[in-house]
C-alpha cells in the first residue's frame, strides 16, 4: 500500500484485536487514500461493533470518513451502557453461546438462539430481519455488512460472558419469566392441568408450576433451582431489576 500515512491509536480494551505494534499509543499506518476509516479500522483487526467514537485530530467523525495524510486517529471503545436505538433491546446468539443464551433467558432477557450451526449469512440476516444484537466470539461474523448490530463476547467463561453483556447493554431483568429452552414467555400453570406431564415423584413433591406458552415445557423448583437462583440473585444484586 502506497498512500497517505496516518497515525492511529486504540483504546486499551481493543488491544485484543490489533497487532502488538498498534497497542502502545499512536502508530503509523499507510492507507490507500480511498478507503474509509471504518475499512481501515477493520483491516487492522477491530470489528466496528467494538469501536466507539472515532476521533480525527480530536474531532468526531463517522466510519465513512476517508483519512488524509498526517491525521491523528483515535479509536475509542464502545460506551457502557451502550444504547441500541431503533428497536427493543433483544439478542441473537451464535451456536457457541448456548449457556449464555439460557442464562439471559433465565433473567427474562429476550435471547434468540439456534443450537444448529445455520451459518454466518443466515445469522446476519436473522439479526437484520428481527433487529437483534448478534452476540458472538467470531470476529469475521461481526464484520458482515448485513448485520443490524453486534457485540463481541470477550470471555469463554459463562459467568464472565453474562456479566459483560449485562454491563454493556443494561437490559431490563425479569427473572423466571422466559423459557430457557425456547425463549417463549412463561405463565403460571395449574398442577392438575400439567399433572400428566409430570413424573410421579414430581407430582408428589411440588405444587407450584409454570409452563411455556410456546413450547409447553413445564417448570418447577427442582433440584437445580438453588444453582439457578444464585445466578439470578447475583445478577440482580449487581445490575438491578426486580425479582419476579
Amino acid at each position: 500500500m502506497n498512500g497517505p500515512e496516518i497515525h492511529i491509536s486504540f483504546a486499551p480494551r481493543l488491544g485484543l484485536f490489533v497487532a502488538a505494534r498498534h497497542r502502545a499509543g499512536r502508530s503509523a499506518v499507510v492507507t490507500d487514500g480511498a478507503s474509509t476509516l471504518g475499512h481501515v479500522v477493520e483491516s487492522l483487526g477491530v470489528p466496528l461493533t467494538e469501536a466507539g467514537r472515532l476521533l480525527v485530530d480530536g474531532r468526531p467523525v463517522t466510519p465513512a470518513h476517508v483519512p488524509a495524510a498526517g491525521e491523528h486517529v483515535e479509536v475509542l471503545g464502545v460506551e457502557r451502557p451502550q444504547p441500541v436505538p431503533g428497536a427493543p433491546l433483544r439478542f441473537l446468539l451464535d451456536v457457541h453461546l448456548g449457556t449464555l443464551a439460557r442464562r439471559l433467558r433465565l433473567l427474562g432477557v429476550d435471547a434468540a438462539y439456534e443450537s444448529e450451526d445455520i451459518g454466518d449469512p443466515a445469522l446476519a440476516a436473522w439479526s437484520a430481519r428481527e433487529r437483534r444484537v448478534l452476540l458472538s466470539r467470531d470476529r469475521g461474523l461481526l464484520r458482515r455488512r448485513e448485520l443490524w448490530a453486534g457485540a463481541y463476547i470477550y470471555s469463554d467463561q459463562p459467568d464472565e460472558q453474562l456479566r459483560d453483556v449485562l454491563e454493556r447493554f443494561a437490559p431490563r431483568l425479569a427473572p423466571w419469566k422466559r423459557c430457557t429452552a425456547c425463549n417463549g414467555p412463561l405463565t403460571d400453570a395449574d398442577k392438575d392441568a400439567v399433572r400428566e406431564r409430570l413424573e410421579q415423584g414430581t407430582r408428589r413433591t411440588y405444587d407450584v408450576f409454570a409452563q411455556c406458552t410456546e413450547c409447553d415445557r413445564v417448570y418447577w423448583r427442582g433440584a437445580h433451582h438453588a444453582r439457578l437462583e444464585a445466578i439470578v440473585e447475583n445478577a440482580l444484586r449487581e445490575f438491578g431489576g426486580a425479582a419476579a
